[in-house]
């Protein structure tokens, strides 16, 4: 997979794209041909269990990259720049989209915003990093806009096309769309030539992301409308577990099987 064959997907095939922060989450992804891997900075609540994704540095998706790396070798990983990490200048910007492709082992970077990102991906186009877009619900934004459903009016449609313009003319090889009514979506994914990945925008994007703990069920509690439960990971989880405990203080593991002899 490279960015100009996900570009080609446009109108011909949907596009899968699955977070993924460690080896073994990688390792099954790859298994099952994922189009694109995003080691998201969703990291941040998901596996680091904070309120936000305002907190994550560029050094832990580095890390979370590599580590997806070595369980998906050869899949097309995007890393997620945290907040703060580019939109500074353009230099520092760039470099650490850099350190992601060349430390991290990405394939891509993905950036949020729009019209005031233009000059920052012609500026990491131009030396040879592919970048992903992002607007509707921008999470690194959520102390100014919160996290409210974006396109709901005319006006705000005809923004969000213009800067989804904006992120191809600047020369983006895809775009994410996050929060964002699904009659906004469609037009903006019919005004363009690239592909839209949408996460809570509806049916007609060109491809779809999801969080990986949230379709495997990983928290006890339902949170997002967006999201499809593939599976009760929790309720398998905390079966095994207590069985596990129960075992233990039982007696019964280990068992004659789990256990060495003397020959």
């Amino acid at each position: 997979m490279t960015a100009s064959k996900i570009v080609s997907m446009k109108n011909k095939e949907k596009i899968a794209m699955l977070t993924a922060y460690d080896f073994l989450s990688a390792k099954i992804l790859s298994e099952v041909n994922i189009d694109i891997i995003l080691v998201g900075d969703s990291l941040g609540q998901v596996f680091q269990g904070l309120t936000n994704t305002i907190p994550v540095k560029l050094e832990e998706i580095i890390y979370h990259c590599r580590a997806v790396r070595r369980g998906a070798p050869d899949a097309f990983i995007i890393a997620d720049m945290p907040f703060l990490s580019y939109g500074i200048t353009i230099e520092e910007s760039v470099k650490n989209a850099g350190s992601c492709i060349k430390e991290g082992l990405a394939n891509a970077v993905k950036i949020e915003g729009g019209l005031d990102m233009s000059e920052t991906i012609k500026a990491m186009i131009s030396i040879g990093i592919p970048v992903m877009g992002h607007i509707g619900l921008r999470p690194q934004l959520i102390h100014r806009f919160g996290r409210r459903i974006a396109g709901k009016t005319a006006e705000e449609t005809e923004f969000l096309i213009e800067e989804a313009k904006t992120i191809e003319k600047a020369g983006a090889f895809s775009l994410v769309i996050e929060g964002t009514t699904e009659e906004a979506a469609k037009a903006i994914t019919e005004s363009i030539s690239i592909p839209t990945i949408g996460i809570g925008a509806g049916r007609y994007t060109d491809g779809q992301v999801l969080v990986i703990t949230d379709m495997l069920g990983m928290d006890k509690e339902e949170k997002f409308k967006h999201n499809k439960r593939y599976a009760n990971l929790y309720r398998i989880i905390k079966k095994a577990v207590s069985n596990y405990v129960k075992e233990v203080k039982d007696g019964i593991f280990p068992g004659p099987e789990h256990s060495f002899h003397q020959e």
